[in-house]
């Protein structure tokens, strides 16, 4: 090999260090929230509770305590208050948080978890 070609692979290696790749994209929590919890949570406060309690202002609310829910036992006696680290509990297993939940979901994608979380804080 020439110098003339490890020249020119010495420069195509440079530019190729240069090169940017495009930020990897946060999940989009509003989607994640339609696809997988929006079949039995509103975010709405108006509409007609389904199998689960309406999820609009869940950050700073007592468990257990949505007007117009009933809840299991355990939520119903819960004495705590939601946060991001307690929603995050939550999701990864609700039976773990709460002896009785009957809420089957369950996410074990922290990524996923975040951003369904985040979209909730946006609904305050």
């Amino acid at each position: 090999m020439g110098l003339g070609f490890c020249s020119a692979i010495s420069t195509v290696s440079a530019a190729l260090a240069q090169i940017s790749l495009p930020a990897a994209r946060s999940p989009d929590g509003a989607a994640l929230f339609r696809q997988q919890c929006a079949t039995c949570h509103t975010t709405s406060l108006s509409d007609a509770p389904r199998q689960g309690p309406p999820l609009v202002r869940i950050i700073g609310r007592p468990a257990g305590k949505a007007e117009g829910f009933h809840y299991s036992s355990g939520l119903a006696q819960a004495d705590f208050t939601w946060d991001e680290t307690r929603l995050d509990a939550w999701l990864t297993n609700p039976q773990a948080v709460v002896p009785d939940a009957t809420m089957t979901y369950r996410q074990a994608k922290a990524e996923t978890r975040a951003a369904i979380i985040t979209y909730l804080k946006e609904l305050h």
